[in-house]
């Protein structure tokens, strides 16, 4: 295998990409002093490809909506019968899996003295699906009571409610384990479909950090990592209109509080520009909301905010970039128009250099952090290997970040292409 050693000078850190034949990229970092170890194997694979081909074919496939979550289910499914859970819990293994919009992930954290034994099972668990009409059909049921209970959570109504009023025809507007009918046009043919198209290792990251070691590891994937022919896709991106939807979006739930999400679109960014414009927003979101900025003190002692701290989220992608603050509040709408009067505020006056140096150094410190905590790391570098980006470029650009690109990220945002989504009680 090629092997590269990345050094991070900035950090005083350093550790090992590598990548075999199949062209599946392998990160390693040893820390020696921890008590735990912990891998992640992921695939740049999530709900928003539902329509794809594979390079050199003529026609785009379109998949059901929820495939990629119901083969990450699916994958659990051993042919021998076993139950995976139970396998990684007799070597005191902690596992868990997710599916989001653009990536799939398969992740364990384990004892130093068991981790092979723990990556011997993840490694089965990734590379020998099992399915059956049967073992496909049983799962349906499974995954439909997971899509009612996400129809019952106000809050995951109100999030998506407030993306289907940004977005005209991106798929990122859609719920990530589909529909109930979505899921019902998902048989074993659409999963092998999917997993030979977006599982192939050309299209994945293997992950490990913690306290193992090196040769042992490299030892066990000599004799468990499959050869493939790597394998390139082509995926369908829908033309989305720079316009919203519409503004306000108003739902009914049992709730006591309306629960709100307000969304900003922003036009897309690619490569670098996508990477600097994440970290600038993640600098003015504490800004403009964090501990100490003035809308924090409004919400708190106006009691406009329950908590007085929004939840936030930034979605990227070839067709998308979204912002998403979430809370609660008794006036949704007063809540928009104190963001709305911030922010032109901060494009008039701009934003004070000693309160940008302060949460610049925040952000770095939560970075430099994360270099000594296995679990973070190991969730940072898998991020970075989703967003195809570098993850010394990253460290780079978080270390480097000026007031001005800040500033660049408030003046991306345009006031009359934001989303009101609310979730209100039934009326009395």
């Amino acid at each position: 295998m090629e092997k590269n050693i990345v050094e991070i000078k900035r950090l005083k850190e350093n550790f090992a990409i590598l990548k075999n034949k199949s062209g599946l990229t392998i990160i390693l970092k040893p820390m020696q002093n921890f008590s735990k170890s912990v891998a992640v194997f992921c695939t740049r694979f999530g709900s928003i490809d539902r329509k794809f081909k594979k390079q050199g074919e003529k026609e785009f496939k379109t998949v059901p909506d929820g495939v990629a979550h119901y083969l990450e289910h699916k994958l659990f499914e051993n042919e021998d019968g076993s139950i995976t859970f139970e396998l990684y819990a007799k070597e005191k293994a902690l596992a868990n899996a997710g599916t989001s919009f653009d990536s799939t992930y398969y992740y364990f954290a384990s004892p130093p003295e068991t981790f092979i034994n723990a990556l011997k099972i993840l490694l089965d668990l990734v590379q020998k699906p099992y399915f059956t009409d049967e073992n496909v059909e049983k799962e349906r049921g499974i995954i439909g009571q997971e899509i009612s209970m996400g129809e019952d959570d106000p809050f995951w109504k109100t999030f998506f409610g407030c993306l289907k009023g940004l977005y005209h025809n991106s798929s990122i507007k859609l719920r990530i384990d589909g529909s109930i009918d979505s899921i019902a046009k998902i048989d074993k043919k659409v999963l092998y479909d999917c997993y030979e198209n977006f599982y192939n290792p050309n299209n994945m990251a293997l992950i490990l950090v913690g306290n193992f070691k090196e040769e042992d590891v490299l030892n066990l994937l000599k004799i468990e990592l499959k050869e493939k022919e790597p394998v390139f896709v082509d995926r369908f991106v829908e033309n989305e209109p720079q316009d919203i939807v519409e503004k306000f979006s108003i739902m009914k739930m049992s709730v006591k509080m309306p629960i709100f999400a307000i969304g900003f679109k922003i036009s897309p960014k690619k490569g670098n520009e996508a990477l600097k414009f994440k970290v600038g927003f993640k600098i003015l979101y504490e800004i403009l909301f964090g501990e100490g900025s003035s809308l924090y003190d409004l919400f708190y002692k106006k009691g406009l905010v329950v908590g007085a701290e929004l939840d936030w989220e930034l979605l990227a992608g070839e067709n998308h970039f979204a912002i998403i603050l979430m809370g609660e509040s008794e006036n949704p709408r007063k809540v928009l128009d104190e963001i709305s009067r911030e922010i032109e505020k901060k494009k008039v006056e701009g934003i004070d250099k000693n309160q940008f140096e302060l949460v610049k150094k925040i952000v770095y410190k939560d970075l430099v952090e994360q270099f000594s905590k296995p679990e973070k790391l190991a969730s940072f570098m898998s991020d970075c290997f989703v967003e195809n980006v570098e993850i010394a470029d990253k460290v780079e650009l978080i270390a480097n970040i000026k007031l001005e690109d800040v500033l660049d990220c408030l003046r991306e945002i345009d006031l009359n292409r934001v989303n009101l989504a609310v979730t209100e009680p039934f009326d009395n």
